[in-house]
């Protein structure tokens, strides 16, 4: 099948809660707070027409990323697996050669969003993580957030030949109506680099009262700058029930991207995932 023609959600989760590393998973998070596995979100894709998806962590662990690349081991529908390595470990640059040898590894995601420092992506003592990221062909999952976006511009501007994502649009403030810092710092981004960005998690930044309205002009900006070349469509789940259903962001993604060609909507479903992690199907 043609990297063209295939459809692929390029960011989804699975957590079993007994295994206890995810800090930020507590009780409170009710619609989240239990057991997400493969064979929940398998129907689902069977539904929607998604030949497959990329797993990204949602545990600062090495662990979680072994059960990850287990769970891919078993599932067929898993082409990717987004793990998660200590940056500042000494041995990074070890760890991540190591875990490169199993084939599902696409890429790797540190959680920006939850660390201190606003600008800890450019620590000098980080150099040896991102050199073996790009010596493994490996890409890297910026989660950021838009206060984030000038460091990221740096760091891309340090690393040329570093493939990155943006996870989830940088998260803009949609709730809030905020836009106009969020979209010159993406517009920087997408034109002084040749980084992707994620169609996704937007619905959980717009809150429970989301409309497809409300998403349009964001949307329409991350058209406008990245291209339909370099967009990414993922679901986010099962983050995403916080405020919508799968099948009801699949259908307003649809209609967000009503404009576009049906060639550039291919891309932005499945194929530019496919070149951007390098996913063999």
């Amino acid at each position: 099948m043609s990297s063209k023609a295939v459809r692929i959600d390029a960011h989804q989760h699975f957590w079993l809660v007994q295994r206890g590393d995810y800090g930020w998973l507590t009780p409170e998070l009710e619609a989240l707070y239990r057991d997400f596995l493969p064979k929940d979100l398998e129907p689902i894709l069977d539904g929607a027409a998604i030949e497959g998806s990329v797993l990204v962590q949602a545990a600062p662990t090495v662990a979680e990323t072994h059960y990850m690349l287990s769970l891919a081991d078993e599932n067929a529908f898993i082409k990717g697996v987004v793990g998660w390595v200590d940056f500042e470990a000494q041995d990074a640059a070890e760890q991540i050669a190591a875990l490169a040898s199993h084939s599902r590894l696409v890429g790797l995601r540190p959680m920006i969003q939850n660390i201190e420092a606003d600008d800890w992506m450019l620590q000098p003592s980080l150099a040896s993580a991102f050199e073996a990221l790009i010596a493994h062909d490996l890409t890297f999952d910026a989660l950021t957030l838009p206060r984030h976006l000038p460091y990221l511009q740096e760091l891309l501007a340090r690393y040329p030949d570093l493939c990155v994502v943006i996870d989830h649009g940088s998260k803009p403030d949609i709730a809030n109506g905020a836009f106009d810092d969020w979209a010159r710092d993406m517009a920087l981004v997408a034109e002084q680099s040749q980084a992707y960005c994620k169609l996704s998690g937007l619905v959980t930044e717009a809150g429970e009262g989301w409309t497809a309205e409300m998403l349009q002009p964001y949307v329409d900006h991350l058209l406008a700058t990245f291209g339909p070349s370099r967009l990414i469509w993922g679901s986010d789940w099962p983050v995403c029930l916080l405020a919508s259903s799968y099948a009801r962001w699949l259908a307003a993604s649809d209609w967000l991207l009503k404009a576009c060609s049906d060639e550039d909507r291919m891309a932005i479903f499945g194929g530019n995932a496919v070149r951007a992690y390098r996913l063999c199907l």
